[in-house]
């Protein structure tokens, strides 16, 4: 049986009803139910009028088509075992690192009883489905989960595919002539499955991946090729691949992906680490975002980096464009982190030249002043200056003075376009009821980990100040908890707003700006002339005066006018999900997953 014939067959048999037929005696009168087992729990329902002769006949043609599946992969291995050769005879002469038979296995097996992303299905179908002529790309920043879609997939395999599957790892000191030689040499040896990990890193691969689909993808391998250079594969496309490529972007990681895989809910613990596929659990890898360090270590080696090693190959060096000076001058980093810094994420010139002041640390102090229950000034009396001169250092921010390179509109325009190719950031529009023409937008960073890092830096240059050791610890905690809170209260409306409008992709999602006041967000559906007004907040507890925009009748008579009739008006918080009025207050949680 080919490879195709069974993905056919294994369609067929998920497409036939699980389980059997029991029936139950009631009052009595015999009743039938379909009865199966899922996620190890059985589970059943009423047969319904006239439902039973075709449940009856689908449950015995899946049965008679798994017997067939057995049979032949059985078949299948036996020729397979018959025909292979040692593992020591496929790897000589090969210049790669190469994983096939027992090393192949030794090397998926630490995935074993790992969650699947949402992504993986697009890997799966390739791999059985009956597309030629093209390679499959997975790309995206580090930690984000593509060797283990890898290992996953490979996993799956029966026997027989996975004879014939091996697994590449390319190193910097690799070139095309070098991995040429190996496919062909897999080839010859009846291999079909092939996973190239960090391809990237070859000098001549921006240039010359043409080679992977016009040769051998074309003659019927399937060839997935995998890289945390998400600019290079770009790039790549554009140059060589065309339309001869599968791309699955894995850096964007919503919400609801986050709490299935790694297994932990909560909006905090994603502010906390959301952006990889990294937490202290049993699952994936070790937090990314755990500390200044990591996260600094990440910010240069998954986004700067990529940006740089990618234009350094692409066009030979040729691309870089006004961003070479500040590559060549070290000042990339302390670029990109002062935008990630930026609590109102605007990547504008103003934001890259002025001297760096902590925005959270201004916010907070303003808020701890005017507190109706315990107000107070303790942010005011520290030192501020001190504070975020040092924590500009930590954050690796230079100022005006510091760069050698003068950071212009061009830089400023060419480090956004990147950040956008590599997810990391996203615009959300801010629409302007007062005027029509404004263009303005509010960028969001799609790393919250990454941002919420940067956040705890200020705490611990706080909880350094002389001044501010000064005070009662119950004091300290209090005001440090209250920038805290603030960030996550603001970094809640970024994810919703992002996730959203990934989500509702037949909408237009944007922030609504009134003369005094706003909709933290709109949810404007042009096919229906209608709409969704909402707030977002980090509260755990329903007050009204959360609610005040959406109930003012002048703000929702403009809305309804500019927008069509408003469906929904919706709280999201942290609290329960119910009904206040004309109003609904939503679980933040529940309602990211539910996207």
């Amino acid at each position: 049986m080919t490879e195709q014939e069974k993905y056919t067959l294994l369609a067929r048999i998920a497409e036939l009803p699980v389980g059997g037929i029991t029936y139950k005696t009631i009052n009595g009168k015999r009743y039938p139910y379909l009865q199966w087992t899922e996620n190890g729990r059985q589970r059943s329902r009423t047969v319904k009028a006239g439902e039973l002769e075709s449940l009856e006949a689908g449950i015995a043609e899946r049965r008679r088509l798994q017997a067939l599946l057995r049979e032949t992969t059985a078949r299948d291995t036996e020729r397979a075992v018959a025909s292979a050769v040692s593992e020591e005879e496929i790897q000589y002469g090969m210049s790669t690192v190469l994983h096939v038979g027992d090393s192949l296995r030794r090397f998926i097996q630490p995935v074993a009883g790992y969650r699947k992303r949402s992504c993986y299905t697009m890997l799966h179908d390739y791999l059985y489905g009956s597309d030629t002529d093209r390679v499959f790309i997975l790309y995206g920043l580090r930690r984000t989960g593509k060797t283990t879609m890898i290992r996953q997939a490979i996993m799956e395999m029966d026997e027989e595919m996975f004879s014939r599957t091996a697994f590449i790892q390319v190193t910097k000191n690799n070139d095309l002539a070098q991995l040429n030689r190996d496919l062909r040499h897999l080839s010859q040896r009846g291999f079909r499955y092939i996973f190239l990990d960090e391809v990237t890193l070859m000098e001549d691969f921006i240039e010359g991946a043409a080679l992977f689909s016009d040769v051998f993808a074309a003659s019927g391998m399937k060839i997935v090729l995998s890289g945390t250079d998400s600019l290079g594969f770009v790039f790549t496309q554009d140059r060589q691949l065309y339309d001869r490529c599968i791309m699955l972007h894995t850096t964007l990681i919503p919400y609801r992906e986050f709490d299935r895989v790694l297994g932990l809910q909560g909006i905090d613990e994603y502010i906390r680490y959301g952006g990889t596929m990294s937490l202290s659990s049993t699952m994936y890898n070790t937090p990314t975002f755990a500390t200044k360090e990591s996260t600094g270590e990440y910010v240069d080696s998954s986004i700067a980096y990529n940006i740089q090693h990618s234009l350094q190959y692409y066009q030979y060096g040729g691309h870089f464009r006004n961003l070479h000076e500040l590559y060549e001058n070290n000042e990339l980093t302390s670029a990109i982190n002062r935008i990630v810094e930026d609590i109102n994420h605007a990547f504008t010139l103003e934001v890259l030249m002025r001297p760096f002041r902590s925005h959270d640390l201004r916010v907070s102090a303003a808020n701890l002043r005017r507190d109706r229950r315990k107000p107070s000034d303790i942010l005011d009396r520290v030192d501020t200056e001190t504070i975020t001169d040092n924590l500009r250092r930590i954050l690796d921010i230079r100022n005006r003075e510091e760069q050698s390179v003068r950071i212009t509109d061009a830089h400023r325009a060419e480090i956004k376009e990147y950040l956008d190719l590599l997810d990391i950031t996203c615009d959300i529009p801010v629409v302007h009821m007062s005027d029509y023409n404004v263009k303005d937008a509010r960028t969001v960073i799609t790393q919250p980990g990454l941002r919420y890092s940067q956040a705890k830096a200020l705490i611990e240059e706080l909880m350094a100040d002389d001044a501010f050791r000064s005070y009662p610890l119950a004091e300290r905690n209090r005001a440090t908890e209250r920038i805290l809170s603030e960030v996550r209260g603001r970094m809640t409306e970024d994810i919703v707003l992002l996730e959203t409008q990934f989500a509702r992709k037949d909408c237009r999602v944007f922030r609504l700006q009134f003369a005094v006041g706003e909709f933290d967000m709109v949810v404007f559906s042009p096919a229906t002339a209608s709409c969704e007004i909402y707030e977002i907040k980090h509260s755990t507890e329903h007050v009204p005066e959360q609610a005040r925009h959406l109930l003012d009748g002048k703000k929702c008579a403009d809305t309804e006018f500019r927008f069509g009739t408003i469906t929904g008006k919706y709280v999201i918080y942290r609290g329960e999900t119910q009904d206040v009025g004309e109003v609904r207050c939503v679980n933040v949680e529940e309602y990211l997953n539910n996207l």
